[in-house]
């Protein structure tokens, strides 16, 4: 019962938060918000018993992305373009609602949450329970499946985070070279 109340309660926090970051039009308060909405689903990922998830969650959503974000506020803080007034994003808003609505009826032949009867349970965990410290020398059932399973998945998501931060370090790095350069021009400007 305390599961399922604490399960609403942070589900209910989640909505609440995802609504005012959707209502809100200051950036750097929607950038706090998108921190404890990313709190609050590593909290949730707990309770599901995926700590591996939770911590990912909890430094990647609310750590890297948050201070990633701030940065880009920060170097974008005077460069503000004007949406004309009146802009109804009713386009969006309907990709968006058949998206959720295809991603939810995906959901509906799933078995429930911890049913000991799914395919998963019956079939693939029991293989991996028993034979991944002989197929993989790695004690942790979880690490030989990240590391050695789907080792081309993981290496595929590795190199796509690493392409990722490399972008966004160039274009940190290019702006600042940017305005390092303008800032020149100005001061032979002022000069003369």
């Amino acid at each position: 019962m305390i599961e399922i109340i604490v399960n609403v309660t942070l589900l209910a926090f989640m909505a609440i938060t995802a609504i005012a970051m959707v209502r809100m039009t200051n950036l750097f308060a929607i950038i706090m918000l998108f921190g404890i909405f990313s709190l609050l689903s590593a909290g949730m990922f707990v309770i599901m018993n995926a700590p591996d998830v939770a911590f990912t969650e909890a430094a990647v959503g609310a750590g890297i992305s948050s201070v990633l974000m701030l940065a880009t506020l920060a170097l974008i803080k005077g460069n503000k373009e004007k949406t004309p007034s009146g802009h109804r994003p009713w386009l969006p808003l309907a990709v968006v609602t058949v998206t959720g609505g295809a991603l939810v009826y995906g959901t509906l032949d799933m078995p429930g949450f911890g049913n000991p009867d799914a395919p998963q349970h019956s079939h693939v965990a029991p293989y991996y329970i028993e034979k991944s410290k002989v197929d993989t020398g790695v004690p942790n059932v979880v690490t030989a499946v990240l590391a050695s399973y789907r080792g081309f998945d993981t290496m595929g998501e590795v190199v796509v985070i690493f392409t990722a931060g490399v972008a966004v370090l160039l274009l940190i790095g290019g702006r600042r070279k940017q305005d390092n350069k303008n800032k020149r021009d100005e001061g032979k400007n002022d000069a003369t």
